[in-house]
């Protein structure tokens, strides 16, 4: 298969716990294309995180198979960029030294990596703050700098964990239409992990969604509409409802205008 495609084969993963073995995945399969968006849905203890442990390389002591490009996924790579939940940066550097922390093992030259630097800066808009430490940064500013940073050395696919997960709601909706413009500009498979069903529905192309103990995929649901999308759109929210009747959560069809009672008075009649 061509470069850039993600193969996960026949995953099992266990822990062991007081002395007993715990399964957190079973018979996970799915091959992800280049370029594609990908959101995994499921309630606390599914694997979501597990899984994208082993995407990273953090952790191979599973069963199974994870190919990238035909290539086994054996430790870290520069090929893979993380953003967690929390932010992350060094207290002690300004945004241009935290991003400059994922370079260090780059082949670049120091020009190379200023070029570069900048140019993520720009691309998450935090022009003007290059300078500035994680104190003086909103929550929302300090994630587009992980983003940056997961971002930086232009990686083949971008892991995201719970990103928007510790954020207000309208700073996580802000940030979910910037994600989704980065995407469409660096043109990278994305997969995020998320509780949040309309964040799924909204970023993704395809949504994974998983039952857990063990992790499964119980469903995978197409998103078809093109980006950028618009989240309140009738095509949307009615996937948004397919996604949560997978978990037994509904929400009300959209209400019908309501039509005028009188519409022909000679189509009435009195009766006494």
């Amino acid at each position: 298969m061509g470069a850039g495609i993600l193969q996960l084969q026949n995953i099992y993963k266990s822990f062991t716990q007081k002395g007993q073995s715990l399964s957190v995945l079973e018979h996970f399969s799915l091959v992800i294309q280049p370029g594609e968006f990908i959101s995994i849905v499921g309630s606390s203890g599914c694997g979501k995180s597990t899984l994208l442990r082993l995407i990273a390389g953090l952790d191979n002591q599973f069963q199974g198979t994870v190919l990238l490009g035909d290539q086994p996924v054996v430790g870290t790579s520069l090929k893979r960029g993380l953003v967690f939940q929390e932010h992350r940066l060094l207290p002690w550097l300004t945004v241009t030294q935290n991003i400059a922390l994922a370079l260090n093992n780059a082949p670049l030259s120091e020009k190379q990596k200023k070029i570069t630097i900048q140019e993520h800066i720009d691309l998450v808009k935090l022009n003007g703050f290059e300078h500035a430490y994680p104190h003086q940064l909103s929550g929302g500013m300090a994630q587009r700098v992980a983003i940056a940073r997961g971002l930086v050395n232009r990686p083949d696919i971008l892991l995201l964990d719970e990103p928007f997960g510790a954020l207000d709601a309208i700073t996580r909706g802000h940030l979910q239409q910037e994600l989704e413009r980065i995407w469409r500009t660096e043109k990278i498979t994305m997969i995020l992990v998320t509780h949040d069903i309309e964040e799924a529905v909204f970023l993704g192309n395809r949504v994974v969604v998983m039952e857990p103990r063990p992790g499964r995929i119980r469903r995978i649901i197409s998103v078809p509409q093109a980006h950028p999308r618009d989240r309140h759109s009738p095509e949307l929210l009615a996937i948004k409802r397919e996604a949560l009747a997978e978990f037994g959560e509904l929400i009300p069809e959209p209400p019908i205008a309501a039509k005028p009672i009188l519409q022909n008075l000679k189509a009435y009649r009195l009766s006494w």
